[in-house]
């Protein structure tokens, strides 16, 4: 009878009006009602709080399709979670491991230091170091190394864009960025400078100089990997002018970038997508899996040219 409670609350504020409300509660409310309202068939949670570096936020879950075998070797995708820098939890971001995985892909949430203890750039250092670590373990869970792709919302999405376009990061992690086969980023912050004094990021990253080596779109290069922006045109958090001249940044320079506006969506509509009980609001899952799926697609070496 509690459990039927339970679901007939979650119904009410996830389909009614107070879907915003859940969001401010944290991510935590969303897995919660994934939990429940979602399936939970098809994805498992194989690995919970792997180590990837030696400090206390350096720890990642690892989702897999169910049935998974350490020998098959599946799509990869490291999942950074947003929170400006200055929340998040992997364990909270079960839904996203489970949408994913029954995708078909190996997902890896990571968790990653955030305000007050990490400040600009510990963060990328260790989402890089998140990466490099599955680039060299992922084959043991069932991966396959040389089909990585990054996604990410909000703050998260600017860390796997800054790992993807600068490559100073993954090197200083012992790898490269070309194990990056393609980003699919969320609502992410790309180009927003001047910071808002005293906001979340002028406290992160405010005193670094050049200020411009914060800002992805300084980075935009032809040969930098593909990426999927998706952007709510009512953001208010993150303003979808943010993808909107990164994607335009990156044609200039004849790289690859794919811009989906969704019209009337919000900052949190994008993410909120992901679990089962809203993917009502915008086909975000199916369009960013068929992106990973193309970018992450087997490499077929040419026929050798007959003499």
């Amino acid at each position: 009878m509690i459990k039927y409670l339970v679901v007939a609350v979650l119904l009410v504020l996830l389909f009614g009006g107070a879907a915003r409300m859940i969001v401010a509660g944290g991510a935590k409310s969303l897995n919660f009602g994934d939990r429940f309202l979602g399936d939970s068939d098809g994805a498992t949670l194989l690995v919970a709080g792997q180590p990837y570096g030696e400090g206390p936020r350096n720890k990642l879950n690892i989702w897999v399709p169910t049935g998974t075998k350490k020998t098959d070797k599946l799509p990869v995708l490291v999942f950074h979670y947003g929170g400006g820098w200055y929340s998040g939890a992997r364990d909270d971001y079960g839904f996203a491991g489970r949408a994913f995985a029954k995708q078909g892909f190996v997902v890896v949430i990571p968790d990653y230091r955030i305000v007050p203890e990490g400040h600009w750039p510990d963060f990328l250092h260790d989402s890089a170091a998140a990466v490099a670590w599955t680039d060299a373990h992922i084959a043991n869970y069932g991966g396959d190394r040389d089909r990585i792709a990054l996604s990410g919302h909000s703050a998260g999405a600017y860390n796997a864009v800054m790992l993807a376009l600068d490559p100073q990061w993954m090197k200083a992690a012992g790898s490269d960025a070309s194990v990056i086969r393609g980003v699919a980023a969320l609502a992410g912050p790309y180009d927003f400078y001047p910071f808002e004094k005293g906001g979340r990021a002028d406290v992160a990253m405010g005193d670094i100089r050049p200020v411009e080596k914060t800002q992805p779109i300084t980075f935009v290069s032809a040969d930098a990997a593909p990426l999927w922006l998706g952007h709510g045109t009512a953001d208010t958090v993150v303003r979808v002018r943010n993808s909107r001249r990164l994607a335009a940044a990156m044609h200039k320079v004849g790289g690859s970038a794919t811009l989906r506006e969704y019209h009337g969506l919000s900052h949190n509509d994008l993410v909120m997508a992901l679990t089962k009980p809203l993917a009502y609001k915008g086909p975000i899952l199916p369009e960013m899996t068929d992106f990973l799926r193309g970018v992450t697609a087997r490499r077929v070496s040419p026929a050798p040219i007959a003499e």
